[in-house]
């Protein structure tokens, strides 16, 4: 098993920067990708980002992508989304997971095997 926290989230102004973080335990977290999910209320939850379990590939979704930067420290078992220009449609519940898998990056969220309980980001505007 592999436990994931996340934190970070908060309320922020748009155009405001936001970092969050997902702390691993348990079994090994550094050969996972992983990947960071978000929920806005009443809708379905949506791709972010993945970073490989090495940290030298990532994916964005496209709505992300320039503003949104994931990373990873393996030897903190840690991984990040830093969030610059923060807009009002970026408010959601944050998620990150891990995948067993060690080579797609997927954005199915169904491809993913381990969760974290989420963190709320709120935009104002």
């Amino acid at each position: 098993q592999v436990q994931l926290v996340e934190s970070g989230g908060g309320l922020v102004q748009a155009g405001g920067s936001l970092t969050l973080s997902c702390a691993a335990s348990g079994r090994t977290f550094s050969n996972k990708i992983t990947g960071w999910f978000r929920q806005a209320s009443g809708a379905e939850r949506e791709f972010v980002a993945a970073i490989s379990w090495s940290g030298g590939r990532t994916y964005y979704h496209d709505s992300v992508k320039g503003r949104f930067t994931i990373s990873r420290d393996n030897g903190k078992n840690t991984v990040y989304l830093q969030m610059n220009s923060l807009k009002p449609e970026d408010t959601a519940v944050y998620y990150c997971a891990a995948d067993t898998n060690t080579v797609i990056l997927s954005t199915s969220w169904r491809d993913y095997d381990y969760w974290g309980q989420g963190t709320q980001v709120i935009v104002s505007s």
